[in-house]
């Protein structure tokens, strides 16, 4: 027989149980928000199902931790393979409130992933939605301690509310002109955190990126120089090949070759971009949003 579909308190429970088994583990290795990964991935898709979406449609694409990294949050979420948006996974007792943390580390990347439409900020024991900055409804609280409540942790009906919301978000097109350039410029802010992030880190295909741009448009650029006009060139493009019609989840490739003909710049850099799959691994955040955004 098909195993039953998860309900709010069944799944919560199973949660529970696996996150006190996790938490308990003398060999458990790394940071306390590690061991509430593989947990909150059995979350999502019991969510998931619960929230109707048939197996596999539902994929919590997981970023390896590094410290260093500020613009990338710990899970990149698809649904039928399109990206819907981002989840936050802090230490338990953090808490789910961005704007309360005090640490360094966490309000500079506050500060550049309020610029995401649709992340889930969560600590395994409380959980927050925000889109472009601002709370949609209310912080979540898990019922019991995260430590010892086990398979009896529950969970009020809003955060079953809250998953339907993370995971059916859509982009809104944007009212007016004005909307557009909120938009834009945020969006293009973040990207460019990104690059400067992964430059610092010596990040190969960016690193590599940046000869070639060098090379063929600007040789003086500085590396902050080039991830500024990198960032607004390949914005720009997007803004272009919207304005034009073309398909921007047919693939950033596709969208150079369309603007080749009469935006030659533009079209350079985003091909030096889509030239290697690596590329956009490294700046997935950043382009994936604007991609998804349609912006």
């Amino acid at each position: 027989m098909p195993a039953s579909v998860p309900n709010l308190q069944s799944a919560v429970g199973r949660y529970g149980a696996e996150v006190k088994r996790k938490l308990a583990n003398p060999a458990a290795a790394g940071s306390p928000e590690d061991q509430l990964r593989a947990p909150l991935e059995r979350l999502l898709a019991d969510f998931a199902e619960i929230c109707r979406f048939r197996l596999g449609q539902v994929v919590a694409v997981g970023e390896s931790s590094l410290a260093e990294l500020r613009t990338r949050p710990d899970y990149a979420v698809t649904v039928r393979n399109a990206l819907v948006g981002f989840i936050e996974v802090k230490a338990p007792g953090k808490g789910a409130d961005p704007r309360r943390f005090r640490e360094p580390h966490d309000k500079e990347q506050w500060e550049r992933l309020k610029s995401l439409p649709n992340i889930l900020y969560t600590d395994g024991g409380s959980f927050s939605l925000w889109h472009n900055g601002e709370l949609d409804g209310q912080i979540i609280h898990l019922e019991g301690d995260l430590e010892s409540a086990g398979a009896s942790l529950t969970a009020p009906p809003a955060l079953q509310a809250l998953f339907e919301d993370f995971l059916r978000w859509q982009p809104a097109a944007p009212r007016s002109v004005r909307e557009l350039a909120e938009t834009t410029a945020r969006l293009c802010r973040l990207l460019r955190d990104e690059v400067v992030e992964q430059m610092a880190i010596g990040s190969r295909p960016l690193t590599e990126l940046a000869t070639d741009w060098r090379r063929l448009l600007f040789p003086d650029a500085s590396d902050e120089r080039f991830a500024d006009g990198y960032a607004q060139a390949v914005t720009f493009g997007l803004l272009v090949a919207r304005a034009r019609g073309l398909e921007l989840r047919g693939g950033l490739d596709a969208v150079a070759r369309g603007l080749g003909r009469t935006d030659s710049l533009i079209a350079t850099a985003l091909r030096l971009l889509t030239d290697s799959a690596e590329n956009q691994r490294t700046l997935q955040t950043s382009i994936g949003t604007l991609v998804d955004c349609n912006v």
